[in-house]
């Protein structure tokens, strides 16, 4: 066996074991490290207060959230049905997902109603109602030139097609 097919074989064992390269392997594990680290950190106060915050989080997300989801979906598609293509609801579903994120993340400084991270952030409660309403603003804004700048390209498209002679075989 010659040198390179020795140096070879344990990174084949590897990805046969692991099914990915040993920098996957790598990454992976330094995002638990880091998850671990902050939830110790995060742990480190109100272990109990926090632990029924994600479960009545979890809760509240799978009963509530999730039927009001997809009844917006349901809605939205109702009312694409009636448009040409229907590829068009993810011009709103994305920003509205993302916005409903970083609203459910930050939803008590959003709502002005926790004073104790003004000292951290050094930053009074009523900006960030604003901001997270500019942010909103702007994802759906760069939805909407995303679906325009889509919707030009297809009429080029289309119109190069129609310009085209047909091919003789």
């Amino acid at each position: 066996m010659s040198g390179r097919t020795q140096a070879i074989r344990p990174m084949g064992r590897l990805r046969r074991w692991y099914g990915e390269g040993p920098l996957q392997l790598l990454v992976l594990l330094a995002s638990f490290a880091l998850a671990g680290y902050a939830g110790v950190r995060l742990l480190d106060g109100d272990g109990l207060l926090i632990a029924v915050w994600f479960a009545g989080a979890a809760l509240v997300h799978d009963l509530l959230f999730v039927p009001a989801y997809a009844l917006v979906d349901r809605a939205l598609r109702t009312a694409a049905g009636r448009l040409e293509r229907k590829e068009w609801i993810n011009f709103v579903r994305v920003p509205a997902f993302l916005s409903g994120l970083l609203l459910l993340v930050w939803f008590p400084l959003v709502t002005g109603q926790v004073e104790r991270y003004e000292a951290a952030t050094a930053l009074p409660a009523g900006v960030f109602l604003v901001r997270w309403l500019t942010v909103t603003g702007a994802l759906f804004a760069g939805a909407a030139v995303c679906g325009v700048t889509l919707l030009q390209v297809r009429r080029v498209r289309r119109s190069a097609r129609k310009q085209r002679p047909p091919v003789v075989h």
